[in-house]
């Protein structure tokens, strides 16, 4: 993404995706007012010029009419602008959110899109805090794309309007220069173009650094992030373990990293910041010193001096865009980059899996699961077992021993959330699969909506789920099933792993994968529940990575990694 060229390209694909998507004809409407209100506020800034030379030709006239009128002018010139200004500053808003919302849903779609936000973590490159690069990063990606493509085209507007204006005002200029007189049509456009060049060269090169120091600054933010994340996540173990003290000093390691990038960006704006007042001030003297001649000279009226100076700064500001915009550039390219880097991380997943010969997932045309010739690979291609073949019936109960991440990396495979390896997986005609994790994602709410999930609450009936409740032994959470809070946090272990078992019951599948899902339990309660499980899903096969001693009697099979 750093190449420029290439920069530009992927944000237009991208951008063309949002003015072509299924919202596309609000979208374009509001683009259209958008510009239109824009224009109506480029008229009123040339009104305003027209009206301060007229003012000022009044004044020098000593006319108390004109003045009178140029007043009545102004009250009907600050109404349109108001009312311009909040107009365009609605839509400018709707517009905003319409693009952030689009490309939000874009990039969570596509991360979110089978087992790839899994996947992507075992890829090089820059995809880390996809959390920070969709919150943060989409926001000032459509944001400030929104307010630098308005001030981009107004200062177009104002370039093509007031370059007229200062033709009109520059009037011809001779210079005598050996005896030949030389007419210089339109001066005041050539100063207005060369002096706003060399101040955009200088201003470039002041600021180049900051797009870079800005890109870096936003990592270490997101990883600052992420970490106080993790840690408010685990902040049990933290704090069974008394492990405060090296949380902080790992919250002072990536800190310190924040404060060297705001180090060198600090320098940065301070160039930036120099530059930009020092050529503000300058900006509001020159075009006077260079129109003042001709006024003094008696060529113009104080009118057509005041305009001019108008026209002219209008017109060095347009000009001046790039120089003016350096700092909001810088920050929202990199955050486009950072978008951009996420989703072209996404996009090699699907070439790989398109490309390469790894496990390939097949239906079965048979109630049976399948594992033939199977080998498990990490993303490198490290071999971690080979040679593994096995047909799973309808009610078989397999227990998987030996390596339990070799296990777990099975069960991923059968999911299809890590394909790196070869052979191949049939998956059975019929029945659901379900998979039971160390300890089930209980997202923050309603504990019946945290049972229920990743369905809808009203999937399950009420009393089910105080059935289950009960078979596992957490009768008192029924009086809580209404209430919200952050379960992860509030529930121990046990209870996590417990109400894994009330999911899994009011699913009802026909497969289950439990993955050292019950290892937070007492030996005897994991045989129970294990059992329990064999009780109320008689006909369901049962695949298991446990060390359970005593579970001979129950499980028909075993699979050795």
């Amino acid at each position: 993404m750093s190449n420029k060229k290439n920069f530009f390209i992927e944000f237009l694909k991208l951008s063309r995706l949002f003015w072509h998507s299924g919202r596309k004809k609000r979208i374009r409407n509001t683009t259209y007012l958008f510009a239109l209100l824009t224009v109506m506020q480029m008229v009123v800034a040339v009104l305003m010029t027209q009206w301060s030379a007229g003012l000022y030709n009044a004044l020098e006239r000593h006319s108390m009419k004109g003045f009178l009128i140029q007043v009545a002018l102004l009250s009907l010139l600050f109404i349109a602008d108001m009312t311009l200004m909040g107009s365009h500053l609605e839509v400018k808003r709707n517009l905003q959110i319409l693009w952030r919302t689009w490309l939000t849903d874009h990039v969570i779609s596509r991360w979110m899109e089978k087992g790839r936000h899994h996947l992507v973590s075992n890829l090089e490159g820059e995809h880390d805090n996809p959390d920070g690069r969709i919150a943060e990063d989409c926001r000032v990606a459509t944001e400030s794309a929104v307010l630098l493509g308005h001030t981009l085209f107004y200062s177009i507007l104002l370039l093509l309007s007031f370059t007229k204006v200062l033709w009109d005002k520059s009037g011809v200029i001779h210079l005598d220069y050996g005896g030949y007189h030389i007419p210089i049509y339109g001066h005041l456009i050539l100063v207005a173009v060369v002096y706003t060049c060399i101040a955009s060269w200088i201003g470039w090169w002041v600021g180049k650094p900051l797009t870079d120091a800005t890109n870096v600054r936003q990592s270490a933010e997101a990883k600052f992030r992420a970490g106080l994340l993790e840690a408010k996540e685990n902040s049990q173990a933290i704090a069974l373990i008394h492990a405060e003290q090296s949380e902080r000093h790992r919250f002072r390691k990536l800190f310190c990293q924040i404060r060297k990038v705001w180090n060198t960006q600090t320098r940065a704006w301070r160039n930036i910041v120099m530059f930009g007042n020092g050529y503000a001030t300058l900006s509001m003297v020159f075009p006077t010193l260079v129109v003042a001649p001709r006024y003094i000279l008696g060529m113009i009226t104080l009118g057509d001096l005041m305009q001019s100076v108008q026209a002219f700064q209008h017109m060095s500001g347009a000009l001046s865009w790039p120089v003016n915009s350096l700092g909001a550039i810088a920050e929202w390219r990199a955050s486009v980059e950072r978008v951009l880097s996420l989703l072209d991380s996404l996009d090699k997943i699907d070439e790989e899996l398109r490309e390469n010969q790894w496990i390939q997932l097949k239906n079965s045309e048979e109630p049976v699961l399948a594992f033939r010739d199977l080998s498990l690979a990490e993303h490198d291609g490290t071999v971690l077992a080979e040679g593994i073949s096995m047909e799973v019936n309808e009610g078989d109960h397999v227990i998987l021993s030996g390596n339990s991440a070799v296990g777990a990396k099975l069960f991923r495979a059968i999911a299809g959330v890590s394909p790196w390896g070869a052979g191949e997986i049939d998956l059975p005609a019929k029945g659901r699969l379900f998979f039971m994790p160390p300890r089930p994602h209980l997202p923050t709410g309603p504990l019946r909506e945290a049972i229920c999930y990743p369905n809808m609450r009203r999937s399950f009936p009420r009393d089910k789920i105080e059935e289950g409740l009960r078979l596992v032994d957490l009768e008192h959470l029924i009086d809580q099933l209404d209430c919200e809070n952050n379960w992860v946090q509030t529930l121990t272990r046990g209870e996590q792993q417990r109400l894994g078992i009330v999911r899994l019951l009011i699913n009802y599948p026909s497969w289950i994968f439990i993955q050292e899902a019950l290892d937070s339990l007492e030996i005897q309660e994991e045989e129970r529940m294990v059992r329990l499980i064999g009780e109320q899903l008689p006909h369901a096969a049962i695949l298991i990575i446990s060390n359970m001693p005593n579970g001979a009697d129950f499980f028909s099979r075993r699979l050795s990694l």
